[in-house]
């Protein structure tokens, strides 16, 4: 009975505050949207991190046959420091750093750049003589790329040293750039859903008054009169909540599954519906434990109830 007695003063509520519930709800749907689309981010973040880390390698390129830099005043490279590099990469003292070395010749150098320029007018504009050996080095732990890059632009013949893991960097500061952006939104329509919340408890207690007044007389206890005023805002937050799930489903369902069979993306872990799944219960979960917490201070707050 008292279980009835609460659901029949909810929808009364709702029915009696419909605009604000429904706003409640909007925003409780775009805020978890980009909290929900910040963590999505994140994780592709994380995975594109696990993925590409462990190819990263650091490149060193001789000094050519007919140097420009500084670095390469001497001339180019003997084959006595390109053995030296060579010995110095496998040495001891580099072995925790280093997990392998390719040796890349100028004939090597010549034959790559032909595949990657067939079938146009560059294949035949350079020689062999006009390449660069050069030195691919896997590391053994990628975050250690620097030590490296430092220890092999200091050894002679060295014209430049590339790491990979620098152009890396930058695509990702863009992507945690993007999450931090999604995250400050979130944010503040959080605050906003918060503000609601409790212009939707005043407003509701506003026009029960008489009511809740009368419940008390009659004895009822402070959680049946406090309930219905909390699943007031339990039912919005859970509407948006659900409608932000859907939305993000939908989202990586169309826009990431249906690109991760394309070959420009195949070397690509993507986000799929299984990281929305995860998730899913976190946003619902958060924005109903939230808005109950917010709706009864809201009541202590702000109301007599």
């Amino acid at each position: 009975m008292r279980i009835g007695f609460i659901l029949s003063q909810t929808f009364k509520g709702i029915r009696s505050n419909r605009v604000v519930v429904i706003s409640l709800a909007l925003v409780t749907f775009v805020s978890l949207m980009f909290l929900g689309a910040a963590s999505l981010l994140q994780t592709q973040v994380g995975n594109m991190k696990n993925e590409w880390y462990d190819k990263v390698e650091v490149t060193a390129f001789m000094c050519p046959l007919n140097p420009t830099t500084a670095q390469c005043a001497g001339g180019e490279a003997t084959q006595e420091q390109i053995d030296a590099v060579e010995e110095f990469l496998q040495s001891d003292s580099m072995a925790q750093y280093v997990d392998e070395v390719y040796i890349e010749s100028k004939a090597d150098a010549l034959a790559n750049f032909r595949e990657q320029m067939a079938g146009t007018t560059w294949v035949d504009a350079l020689t062999e003589d006009a390449m660069q050996v050069s030195f691919r080095v896997k590391l053994v732990d990628p975050e250690e790329f620097q030590i490296v890059a430092d220890e092999l632009s200091g050894q002679p013949g060295v014209e430049y040293v590339v790491d990979q893991r620098e152009q890396l960097e930058s695509i990702f500061s863009v992507l945690n750039g993007a999450t931090v952006i999604a995250g400050g939104l979130a944010i503040t329509m959080i605050i906003t859903a918060l503000l609601l919340i409790v212009t939707m408890v005043r407003l509701s207690a506003m026009f029960r008054e008489k009511d809740t007044g009368i419940m008390r007389m009659v004895g009822a206890s402070n959680s049946t009169i406090q309930a219905p005023f909390v699943l007031e805002g339990v039912f919005a937050a859970l509407l948006g909540s659900v409608l932000a799930v859907g939305a993000l489903f939908g989202g990586v369902k169309y826009f990431f599954e249906s690109s991760s069979s394309e070959a420009q993306f195949s070397f690509i872990k993507l986000i799929d519906s299984g990281d929305v799944l995860a998730l899913a219960p976190w946003l619902v979960g958060g924005a109903l434990i939230v808005t109950a917490l917010a709706s009864y201070i809201a009541l202590r707050r702000y109301t007599k109830v």
